[in-house]
């Protein structure tokens, strides 16, 4: 593996507006040391958000943007950023066995290769998550989560396509104080799921302060093994992550962060679909027959270990202020997956990943308030990267086993500058232009049973993206925006093959309408519309010859829709939120697309089809959320009931629409208890309460088209104390 060396109609526009849920939530949050009778308020609070790489009220920027406070994530069981699907419209946490693959409005990248990274980026405290398989984010100690949706392609950049999640977590305080809770519940065959944290902050010095989460989360296996007897599925995640501050003077700061994860889990335990697997032509095949199981030749086995280190700087100045962020991620990942979702030995995919990555950005932005308002910056990336994998199948559970022994490795860097600037032209009309250029060099070699087939092969991408935005507010409680933007993900090569040759760069323009508005004070309607011109789609699919992927290019896509969100508070103690999302998307022109057919005896047969006007992968038509807070003085404190109903209209897995996750709907609610100082809570709450049994993800491929189900209904109690 090559060494590392660590030697910029808009952005965002605005299909929606923030999240129902994170006003809620926030307004709740935020209002935690308010007197009694500022709680009293049934207004719905604003919150300052960094969707534009500036802090800014979030009914004033110009970008759909969901904000997500820690308690409204806690309620709704929203541990890590997969499960935001049930907050977000618009968003599906999608995954294929241990690589996350978020999807915002249609968009989203189906690769598992290192340095493949997705289309919807994802940034910790600015500092950017390169690596698909690394972004398991467990939500320990946040401030908030802000999930924007549409193309970033110019301030934050770097293979936000579709969009960008950004976790925000808070620095360390020179007030002590700290948190622990611990989570105790129950899922079917007496499964338990455990889930303890702790957070401590407090001063070292007058000018130096730190703090220490950590998380140890366990859940036991709720699977049911029919090979072996007892369960998969289990998982257990350590997480430890500390801030220092140092703060010399008021207008200058350094903040040093480390963190480290790892993971054991069985929880790449798939079963076919409908039966569907070629293990089915064999005698001695052992099939599941309901949800929740798995018949599998070998323990799955998903372990994944990251090391991450980030050092952010800022400097305020009379005109301007300047800022540095500095991130390193250090990654080993370990993964035994069965190909067939049988108990014959017909198919595997063992590998191991190892990945490292530096990236280094420098921001300067205005600091004054006024009519002019500016951001300049640059930004350098690099990884390296390599992989042992052994995909291998058979075409009977007798006969020998084939195929290749792949060790790829990979490289590469990339530059950029950027520039941002709105500008009050008139009183109420702001107009933005933002642009980025990018230029990335990728390397790439691969060894085939031993021998070296493709030796260094070099390939750069070069890129210019703008965009180009307005928002009027009509009055101060009304806004209307409009935008214009670009975005692209730089070509990729396939660790998984021994083509010298990558697939070109993905491109989309979009445009978009928005409205954001508190007509009045207890109550917030977001409206947003958009269109997308998305070009040379990477999409990646099961190969042919069994166990492998392949990623081709296809031609084109055209998606549009909408997105409605709304918060009413009609009295001090309850709040309501509701969010639509409609999504059209399909596959404009796409002639070579893979597509897999059910045999009758199991498998399927693949086949090359023209796919143009299919429905794209995991893009439902409709999507949305309903959820409420309600809290009353009880005793000596405040009871409060919390509830969340999510829910898709059909979601499909290939680009032929043979394989699909029928509309479904998922609920959630919690009920504690806080006496008058705060300083304890106690709850009681379930997740997944009508025990729906819905599909994560499906593999189709042509041993079987196989997948997992989201875990069963789980029931449980919080103990959370403050000090």
């Amino acid at each position: 593996m090559k060494e590392l060396q660590i030697n910029l109609f808009v952005t965002a526009a605005a299909v929606l507006a923030q999240s129902l849920v994170p006003s809620v939530a926030l307004a709740q949050d935020t209002t935690a040391e308010q007197p009694k009778d500022e709680q009293a308020s049934t207004g719905i609070e604003d919150i300052v958000v960094t969707a534009t790489r500036r802090e800014a009220r979030l009914q004033q920027v110009p970008v759909a943007v969901t904000a997500l406070g820690a308690d409204a994530l806690q309620s709704a069981d929203v541990s890590t950023v997969r499960t935001l699907t049930q907050l977000v419209p618009g968003f599906v946490g999608s995954r294929n066995m241990g690589v996350f693959q978020p999807v915002v409005r249609g968009v989203g990248s189906t690769g598992i290769s290192i340095g493949d990274e997705p289309n919807i980026a994802t940034y910790i405290d600015g500092v950017y998550q390169p690596e698909s398989a690394a972004n398991w984010i467990d939500l320990v100690e946040v401030e908030r989560v802000e999930v924007l949706r549409g193309p970033q392609g110019t301030t934050f950049g770097r293979n936000a396509t579709g969009g960008l999640i950004n976790v925000i977590t808070p620095d360390p305080s020179f007030d002590f104080r700290g948190k622990a809770s611990l989570r105790v519940g129950r899922m079917r065959r007496e499964a338990g799921d455990y889930d303890a944290r702790l957070y401590v902050t407090g001063p070292i010095s007058e000018k130096a302060a730190i703090d220490l989460s950590g998380l140890f989360r366990k859940n036991d296996g709720y699977i049911d093994d029919l090979v072996r007897g007892g369960t998969l599925g289990d998982q257990r995640v350590i997480d430890l992550r500390s801030k220092f501050l140092f703060k010399p003077a008021d207008n200058f700061k350094v903040v040093l962060t480390g963190e480290f994860f790892d993971q054991k889990s069985t929880s790449n335990s798939p079963q076919p679909v409908d039966g569907n697997t070629v293990a089915r032509r064999f005698p001695g095949a052992i099939l599941p027959t309901g949800a929740w199981q798995a018949s599998l030749t070998d323990v799955p086995r998903l372990d994944l270990r990251r090391w991450t280190f980030a050092l952010h700087t800022k400097l305020e100045l009379d005109d301007f202020n300047i800022e540095t962020t500095s991130g390193f991620m250090n990654l080993r990942w370990n993964q035994i997956t069965d190909s067939d979702a049988s108990n014959l030995r017909l198919g595997n995919f063992p590998a191991i990943f190892r990945s490292e990555s530096g990236s280094q950005e420098i921001k300067l932005s205005s600091a004054n308030p006024g009519p002019l308002q500016w951001l300049v910056g640059g930004y350098f990336y690099q990884f390296g990267g390599s992989a042992f994998l052994q995909p291998w199948t058979a075409p009977s559970p007798t006969a020998g086993l084939s195929g290749p022994t792949l060790e790829p490795d990979l490289g590469g860097r990339s530059f950029a500058g950027f520039a941002d600037i709105t500008y009050e032209a008139v009183p109420g009309l702001f107009v933005n232009l933002g642009g980025r250029y990018t230029t990335e060099k990728r390397e790439f070699s691969q060894t085939l049973n031993g021998s070296l087939v493709v030796n260094n092969v070099h390939r750069s991408f070069n890129k210019f993206n703008y965009k180009i935005g307005v928002r009027y507010e009509i009055d101060d409680k009304t806004n209307v925006y409009a935008s214009w933007s670009t975005a692209f993900k730089s070509g990729v090569f396939n660790m998984a093959s021994t083509r010298n040759i990558p697939v070109e760069p993905e491109e989309i323009k979009a445009a978009e309408f928005g409205l954001k508005s508190d007509p009045f004070d207890w109550f917030r309607a977001n409206l947003a519309i958009y269109y997308y011109d998305y070009t040379n789609l990477q999409l990646q699919s099961k190969d042919s010859a069994g166990s492998g992927y392949i990623l081709q290019n296809a031609a084109n896509a055209e998606i549009y829709g909408g997105e409605l969100e709304t918060t009413i508070v009609p009295t001090a103690g309850l709040k309501l939120r509701a969010a639509l999302a409609y999504t059209h998307a399909q596959y404009k022109d796409f002639p070579l697309a893979q597509g897999f057919f059910p045999q009758a005896d199991g498998g399927n047969t693949v086949v090359t089809l023209d796919a143009s006007g299919f429905v794209m992968t995991r893009a439902p038509k409709w999507s949305g959320n309903v959820g409420f807070e309600w809290g009353h003085d009880l005793g000596a404190g405040r009871m409060a009931l919390n509830g969340n109903v999510s829910f898709s209209s059909r979601l499909y897995y290939d680009f032929a629409n043979n394989f699909s996750q029928k509309p479904y709907t998922l609920s959630n609610a919690s009920l504690s208890w806080t006496p008058e100082n705060e300083n304890w809570k106690v709850a009681v709450w379930a997740t997944n309460l009508t025990n729906e049994k819905v599909f994560q993800t499906m593999r189709p491929g042509p041993l079987s088209n196989d997948g997992f189900y989201e875990q069963p209904r789980k029931i449980g109690a919080t103990f959370e104390v403050k000090f």
